[in-house]
């Protein structure tokens, strides 16, 4: 019998855990991992000139020790402005607390030397806003995509000893009684009393089915699609050198809808990634200069909300991310000066390029994927951040599709992000309350001390 078992081991569930650990050291702690543990993380076609996924059964990139984090460049925003909505249910001194502590334990395990940025009150701002661009606030820790692992096993080495952890075990279903809970995996029955559910992103659909048979409340209503924009490191670097990572939303003239920056990848490379079977694009960065490239990277996202009565907004973006998996094999990459000329880029334009890809991507016309009203958003979007980055339209700047970003539907917990159902909670990326780094972990930090005092009698 556990007293706690956790679905998940991305940044949400290792923080849960650790957090359980540090409040009572006799906890009895399960975490059941269906991807691999983390020195068995790599893509199979990670560094080789392959354009095509190789589909693995359990994808690599955002599943296994450490989540989807683990492949990422360890970007931790610590802001209530995005990346979130955790201020809701904790508020947003605590949230904030929370996020720091992440930081703290994060430098203590691996991470000390990381630099530290922050975008309040920073020049960058006030030139955007001249130009109708806003730059949202937070400071922002980069750890770099090699220091990241470093600080993942660190704290895997850390909780080996204090925990029990199997990889490679898909959950088939959890019940519950007065009594607590079962979790059957990997043919297996285990036992607890409490239930942590951290499946992040790659786990949307397994949690809307859990909810489902337990009759807990989701919404789905979002999706954002784009692209990753890349360019010569030299156009950005007066931004990325000063805050790094800048989170600048634009709303357009056109269309009025919102079109903001992601996931800023200062000297970094474009990657791929696959999320339920579909490829879709990323970007990472490392903290290390002698893995550094000439290039940074970023998408540009526009957020789709739906209304009554469509209800699958992620069918509507894998649907999009699936054209141009139809069209390229994978991920499409498309000169700017080809888009906005409303031609194709074929190998030839793609090899006069003055731009250097990073991604082996197959060269096409995103226009025949984007929904028209995305794409003019994009293009708006890219001659605004030209006005504060010269050169960021620039015909040879490069675009790759599709970029999706899917939200987990949003289930209904309470402030301790316990959902109806005694002792189960449901947090992280997973539960649709967070959506990056800092705040998944901060999740878990919060029900870890809430189960760990409660484990230990006191009254929260």
């Amino acid at each position: 019998m556990y007293d706690v078992i956790i679905v998940g081991a991305g940044a949400c569930g290792i923080f849960a855990a650790y957090e359980l650990v540090q409040t009572n050291p006799k906890i009895k702690i399960l975490m059941i991992e269906k991807g691999h543990a983390l020195e068995g993380r790599k893509c199979p076609i990670d560094g080789k000139m392959v354009k095509r996924c190789v589909n693995c059964n359990i994808c690599n990139i955002v599943s296994g020790y450490g989540g989807s984090g683990s492949m990422s460049d360890g970007k931790y925003n610590i802001t209530n402005q995005f990346g979130g909505e955790l201020f809701k249910y904790v508020g947003e001194k605590e949230a904030l607390a929370l996020m720091h502590y992440v930081d703290e334990v994060n430098c203590k395990m691996g991470g000390e030397g990381a630099h530290l940025y922050s975008t309040a009150n920073s020049r960058l701002k006030t030139e955007a806003l001249r130009n109708d661009l806003h730059l949202l606030e937070a400071q922002i820790r980069h750890f770099g995509t090699d220091r990241n692992r470093v600080i993942l096993a660190n704290f895997y080495n850390y909780l080996k000893g204090r925990i029990d952890m199997i990889f490679d075990t898909e959950v088939r279903t959890i019940s519950g009684d007065r009594n607590g809970f079962t979790v059957n995996a990997g043919s297996k029955d285990y036992p607890s009393r409490y239930l942590i559910l951290a499946t992040g992103r790659s786990g949307s659909k397994w949690i809307s089915t859990v909810c489902d048979k337990l009759g807990i409340t989701t919404k789905r209503n979002r999706v954002d699609i784009g692209v990753r924009v890349e360019i010569p490191a030299e156009v950005f670097s007066h931004i990325t050198d000063e805050v790094y990572e800048s989170k600048l939303v634009y709303r357009t003239k056109k269309y009025s809808d919102a079109v903001r920056t992601f996931c800023m990848n200062p000297y970094g490379e474009v990657v791929t990634e696959n999320t339920n079977g579909v490829i879709t694009v990323n970007g990472h960065s490392y903290s290390d200069p002698k893995l550094h490239t000439e290039n940074t990277n970023f998408a540009l996202l526009v957020s789709n909300t739906f209304t009554e009565p469509f209800k699958d907004s992620n069918e509507y973006g894998e649907s999009i991310a699936r054209l141009s998996n139809m069209l390229g094999g994978g991920v499409l990459v498309q000169r700017f000066g080809d888009l906005v000329k409303g031609q194709r880029t074929n190998e030839h334009r793609l090899a006069q390029n003055f731009l250097r890809p990073t991604l082996n991507a197959t060269p096409g016309d995103l226009s025949l994927v984007i929904p028209k009203r995305q794409l003019d958003d994009i293009i708006e979007m890219i001659h605004a951040l030209d006005k504060i980055a010269p050169g960021t339209a620039n015909e040879s700047t490069l675009l790759y599709g599709v970029e999706v970003k899917f939200y987990n539907s949003k289930v209904e917990v309470d402030q301790n992000l316990e959902t109806k159902v005694k002792g189960l909670y449901i947090l992280g990326d997973g539960s649709g309350v967070t959506h990056s780094l800092s705040q998944a972990s901060a999740s878990g930090v919060h029900v870890g001390r809430l189960i760990g005092q409660t484990l230990l009698g006191v009254r929260c």
